[in-house]
């Protein structure tokens, strides 16, 4: 997947916290953590789960990520 963002780190996700619709996703990146939050279907349709490395994506106030 391409995407047109410039800022992009790398981590591993160590925690899901899924509620009725939306969903938290933490990624560690180095030190520190990035928190994503998306909808149930669509963490569900990229597939993620915890250990899994992915890219977070920011620009401006959201993060978007891709799995690596």
């Amino acid at each position: 997947m391409r995407a047109g963002v410039r800022n992009q780190l790398s981590g591993e996700i160590v925690e899901i916290k899924r509620g009725t619709v939306m969903s938290e996703v933490v990624v560690k990146v180095g030190d520190n953590y990035i928190t994503s939050v998306m909808t149930i279907d669509s963490l569900e349709d990229a597939g993620f789960s915890e250990g899994d490395t992915v890219t977070a994506l920011t620009k401006a106030v959201n993060v978007a990520l891709v799995k690596s």
